[in-house]
């Protein structure tokens, strides 16, 4: 499997990439996220309520403590400290949420941020519509953001982990253990629940990150890009919804500004502070 997976803005239905550019279908990808969500629809005929809870527990596990925590607020903000044995901890958490390993995660979301709605460096720029930012940048051959050898040089520190490059090549491996363990554990109901319904949830709760919070809600900050919070994708993206406040303020680690902005990952880190394991937190 390529490092293809993760997420992105289509246009219109008639314009997936600028006229003067030739993107090649990647129909590895293609196939992989159809079957997930082809499998996922299954879910009706395997389900249980503990099965549903294993849903829920990985939903979080993956989505708050994986990728917004872990990817997102650590590896690619450094927007608080951790120790490095629960550093490697979380950053697994988020190679389970299957949106590919953290080298090529830090680096897209590094471009997103150096290069906000720019059609030809950012990976998923808004301006090229809603499906391109939301899913459809990941369905195309793009070398510049899915080749190691080029992508690397944009999440140098992530890079010079030799544990984050061995998950970064291998968090399919990840995912399949995981799989493993749930069909040891409650059968195909399990492994129904707690991967695929899991996934494709989660996949479309960030991918809403990258579109919905550029197409519609609210500012609180004036910023060059057309970044907005959206109190939906705020609730189902465990924070990350608040995205006008993030890109006025990248490295600040609460996303939630407001009283009722809710951030149930900066509550995550607020129990770390706590306990004494993260530090340096940005405010």
């Amino acid at each position: 499997m390529t490092q293809q997976l993760i997420a992105p803005k289509i246009q219109s239905s008639s314009a997936v990439q600028p006229a003067e550019e030739k993107l090649q279908l990647c129909w590895v990808n293609i196939i992989f996220f159809a079957a997930f969500h082809i499998i996922a629809l299954s879910a009706p005929w395997f389900f249980s309520w503990s099965a549903l809870g294993v849903a829920i527990f990985f939903h979080w596990l993956c989505g708050s403590i994986g990728i917004c925590l872990a990817y997102h607020r650590i590896l690619t903000h450094r927007s608080l400290e951790v120790p490095k044995w629960l550093e490697r901890i979380l950053v697994t958490c988020g190679a389970l949420a299957l949106q590919g390993g953290p080298i090529f995660w830090v680096a897209g979301h590094s471009l997103h941020h150096a290069h906000t709605e720019d059609n030809d460096k950012d990976p998923y720029s808004a301006k090229r519509g809603f499906w391109w930012s939301h899913m459809g940048w990941l369905m195309f051959k793009q070398d510049k953001y899915f080749d190691y050898d080029q992508y690397k040089r944009y999440a140098p520190r992530t890079d010079r982990d030799p544990y984050y490059r061995w998950l970064n090549n291998n968090f399919i491996l990840v995912q399949i253990a995981l799989g493993l363990a749930l069909y040891a554990l409650g059968g195909w109901s399990f492994v129904i629940y707690g991967i695929f319904v899991r996934a494709v949830t989660l996949w479309h709760c960030t991918w809403f990150v990258n579109s919905a919070t550029h197409f519609w809600g609210y500012k609180n900050f004036e910023c060059e890009d057309g970044s907005l919070n959206l109190w939906w994708v705020g609730i189902l993206a465990y924070g990350e919804g608040w995205h006008n406040n993030h890109h006025f303020r990248p490295r600040v680690a609460k996303a939630g500004q407001r009283w009722w902005e809710i951030d149930v990952t900066w509550w995550a880190i607020q129990v770390l502070r706590s306990l004494g394991l993260a530090k340096k937190v940005v405010m």
